[in-house]
């Protein structure tokens, strides 16, 4: 038998369990998600421990969302009595002179345009505030002391939980193998059965693209990139404790990211890549082994101490449009279907855009500022349009 909801989320990770969550607080029973696997599983890009959060961005149409992001969190943390949320501060590093150091041009000109309160300063520094750096040469840095860790994957549980307390329906092992819109109900078939509901959201993140096409025709250049995370057995776990040291982003030719220890004891760093595109079925999940080595020797020369053995690495996919901005809309064509694309940093956002979300399918508008993130702007619909994947390196228009 057919169940019928007004509601319906396909993807329970991030954006879909706060879309979830946002729409029971005012539908209640009315609502649907729908995972294709088990709740918690380690497909995805929002099973870790952590994510980078902040406050500064590096464009204005980012940065706009920042302190609603902090906000959407902060609703659930009190609702839940669960932190997610851990305040380390957040240092960006570059050399003078270079790429690097016009991406820290870009962030302070997005925080001084919506009043985010930082401080810009030499390498000299930041070795003095934290002396687990070690920095040759001249360098650059901003420091902003609200970013921290993000527990993405407590926020998720979080989410499903309060749902469910609000009444919502959750299903796992419910992979949708078909959409069809064509009626007054939105039919969606499923390995756990069939649903209809008034209006769907779909935001199941590498699946998405598939799913646009297989099911509604519609073919959107994103790129899907395997990328991973290190978790090193460092022999120094006091030095690189949340209260002792910040989130950390390097910005050069080569661009690498690092957390305290959080979730293991262990540090946390990766280089953010943006490799060769995989496909679905052919990505292997096996970590590179090049690319580790290339990270542990990268922190060992600014961080001594910071690496160490490895205790495992993570891979996940990235999900990217062409121009790496966010897809936030509803969907062109089929005004009863939203859309929530990610673009591989969206995690830290995952509480607003689901709020954001929600009011698109309750309300069809919403008050926030996504005009940057249109389902029918030039990265996605011309062919001619030249992507470019990096974040910070220019200040995209969206």
């Amino acid at each position: 038998m057919t169940r019928r909801f007004r509601y319906a989320v396909v993807g329970g990770g991030g954006i879909g369990s706060a879309t979830a969550y946002w729409l029971s607080r005012t539908a209640g029973e009315d609502v649907l998600c729908l995972e294709q696997w088990e709740l918690g599983h380690d497909r995805g890009a929002s099973e870790d421990h952590s994510r980078i959060i902040r406050l500064g961005y590096h464009a204005a149409h980012y940065t706009a969302l920042t302190r609603d992001s902090y906000a959407a969190w902060d609703v659930v943390e009190r609702e839940s009595g669960v932190q997610l949320v851990h305040r380390t501060g957040m240092v960006n590093l570059a050399q003078p002179g270079t790429e690097g150091s016009t991406i820290l041009d870009n962030y302070e000109a997005a925080m001084t345009a919506h009043d985010i309160r930082y401080e810009r300063f030499d390498g000299r520094e930041v070795m003095r505030r934290w002396p687990q750096f070690r920095l040759a040469g001249d360098h650059d840095a901003i420091f902003q002391a609200d970013g921290g860790i993000l527990d993405i994957r407590k926020a998720v549980a979080v989410h499903f939980a309060l749902a469910r307390a609000n009444g919502a329906t959750v299903r796992p092992d419910a992979e949708v193998t078909q959409i069809d819109d064509s009626g007054p109900a939105i039919r969606l078939r499923t390995s756990a059965g069939d649903f209809e509901a008034e209006r769907v959201v779909i935001c199941a993140g590498a699946w998405t693209a598939r799913l646009l096409e297989t099911q509604l025709g519609i073919r959107w250049p994103i790129r899907l990139t395997q990328e991973q995370v290190t978790y090193f057995s460092t022999a120094h776990p006091r030095r690189f404790t949340p209260e002792r040291f910040p989130i950390w982003i390097w910005h050069g030719q080569e661009e690498y990211y690092g957390f305290p220890v959080y979730g293991e004891v262990a540090t946390k760093a990766a280089q953010e890549i943006c490799g060769e595109s995989v496909g679905l079925d052919a990505q292997s999940w096996v970590p590179d082994r090049a690319r580790i080595d290339r990270v542990s020797d990268f922190v060992e020369s600014v961080l001594p101490g910071y690496s160490g053995p490895e205790l495992y690495t993570r891979c996940c996919l990235y999900d990217m449009p062409p121009d790496r901005d966010f897809v936030v809309d509803r969907l062109p064509g089929h005004p009863n279907i939203a859309i929530g694309i990610g673009a591989g940093h969206a995690a830290k956002f995952a509480g607003i855009l689901g709020r954001i979300l929600a009011e698109l399918s309750t309300a069809g508008t919403t008050s926030y500022p996504i005009e940057a993130f249109r389902a029918d702007r030039p990265a996605l619909v011309d062919p001619k349009f030249a992507p470019g994947y990096r974040l910070g390196a220019a200040v995209t228009s969206g």
